[in-house]
């Protein structure tokens, strides 16, 4: 490859951007992001917006930016521009996303003022992965008679918290209530109703359990709920599946195609979605739910099948363990609306920061945490209780641990594919040792999934 070549094949800092830097007399470096960079050194830009206009608001990436706080400082509600509006802004510079630079975008701005704490920055260039290390008195040069105020608030001591779960619903309700009515001054209505289990779930249920369960048994269990018959059997005549033949009947679906422990773990993730809806209110950019259930279940079977037989997990255990794994989520936006539609906003001017410290620092609580609790009241294996409750440590190795450290291995390789918001977290090698895979077989497993993602899609829409 020629010199020429290999320059050109090397991501920089938009030519607009530059040049806004030099005619200010800003000294830059270009450096590529990655998880060794300390957060606190890197500033964060997020566009607000409401009725009257935007507000650029700078902090770094080791804060979570409060709307609460933003409001009393302003006087305004603002929220996350929609992105076809911030698209219409970035677009004439030709950046791909929102560099750190009030002046370059000429929006009022409003900064965290222990951004310039840091004897150097690292801002957003306007091209992904590129990041522009700059002194913080040569930042300064950037800000102008920008305002300053304290409103980010500090993650560096916070902890996702796994240990402990509510032991009631009462409880649940009691550790929403503490925060809100500290943070957020609503009252929530004195009791919750958790929705119990729909009877077809109980039924399949007592199928896992049941050691002498056949294919007559399951076959008849579906075939009494119309609309499950109707999906298995479309499952099992997906292209995805690549069966031979026509698909006549739901037994010709099991037995033929998808197999005894693949349909009941899908007919139980088909029925517990069912108990609760889907929430009208959905942070932007987010993954549909069903699309990232299905990506990550069909993600940990290829996993699961990669495992040496002598250490590998109970198939079904760790598909159904992908398929429920954010359905902590579901139940928030069923018990909890009008503060769900609270985090939803926060989430998506946060996008720097893990769900799960958006929802503890307004919540109380976090979707894991209720989702394992869910499990649990609902008479649910162990199992799945752990994967849901831990399925964010990668250093958990403590009972049943395999269940959730699957869990994280699959969603973080779609992460580092582009599939789910969230930043990837680092895997550690710890881990991969841990479930008896390497890096590579992990690799070729999420690369032969995404092959098929159009088919995955399509079978996603089915449970939507």
């Amino acid at each position: 490859m020629t010199e020429v070549a290999l320059e050109t094949a090397i991501p920089h800092a938009p030519l607009v951007v530059q040049q806004h830097l030099d005619k200010l007399g800003v000294t830059w470096r270009e450096v590529v992001d990655g998880p060794a960079i300390d957060p606190g050194h890197k500033a964060q830009a997020v566009l607000l917006g409401d009725a009257v206009g935007t507000l650029m608001v700078l902090l770094t990436q080791d804060q979570l930016l409060d709307l609460n706080r933003i409001a009393e400082l302003t006087g305004r509600t603002l929220t996350a521009v929609p992105s076809d509006r911030l698209r219409r802004m970035l677009d004439p510079h030709q950046l791909t996303e929102l560099p750190a630079l009030p002046s370059l975008i000429a929006a009022p701005y409003l900064y965290d003022e222990r951004l310039l704490d840091q004897p150097t920055l690292l801002i957003a260039s306007g091209t992904p992965k590129v990041m522009l290390e700059i002194a913080s008195e040569q930042f300064r040069k950037t800000l102008g008679n920008g305002s300053a105020a304290r409103f980010g608030e500090s993650m560096k001591m916070a902890r996702l918290s796994h240990e402990r779960l509510p032991a009631s619903p009462a409880e649940v309700r009691q550790q929403v209530q503490a925060f809100t009515a500290r943070r957020i001054q609503q009252r929530l209505e004195s009791t919750i109703e958790i929705p119990p289990l729909a009877k077809t779930a109980q039924e399949i249920i007592k199928l896992r359990v049941n050691p002498n369960a056949s294919v007559d048994d399951i076959t008849g269990l579906v075939e009494t709920d119309p609309a499950l018959a109707a999906q298995v059997v479309s499952w099992a005549a997906s292209p995805y599946y690549a069966s031979p033949g026509k698909v006549r009947s739901v037994e010709d679906a099991i037995v033929r195609v998808l197999g005894f422990d693949l349909v009941i773990n899908l007919a139980l993730g088909l029925a517990l979605g069912k108990t609760l809806s889907l929430p009208k209110d959905n942070p932007q950019h987010a993954t549909p739910y069903w699309h990232q259930s299905i990506y990550t279940a069909a993600v940990i079977e290829g996993l699961t099948r990669a495992i040496p037989r002598a250490t590998r997990p109970e198939a079904g255990l760790t598909y159904l363990g992908g398929l429920l794994h954010n359905f902590g989520y579901l139940l928030l936006a069923h018990v909890f609306p009008p503060h769900f539609s609270l985090v939803c906003r926060h989430l998506e001017v946060n996008p720097h920061l893990h769900h799960s410290y958006v929802e503890q620092h307004l919540l109380g609580i976090s979707r894991e945490q209720i989702g394992a609790w869910l499990m649990g009241y609902w008479d649910m294996p162990e199992e799945l209780a752990t994967a849901l409750r831990f399925q964010n440590d990668p250093l958990y190795d403590g009972k049943d641990a395999i269940y959730a450290n699957l869990v994280f291995l699959a969603v973080n390789l779609l992460r580092e594919r582009g599939i789910g918001v969230e930043p990837a977290q680092g895997i550690p090698q710890a881990l991969f040792d841990r479930v008896g895979l390497t890096r590579e077989k992990a690799d070729e497993v999420v690369a032969k999934v995404l092959d098929a993602e159009k088919l995955l899609r399509e079978l996603a829409n089915q449970f939507g």
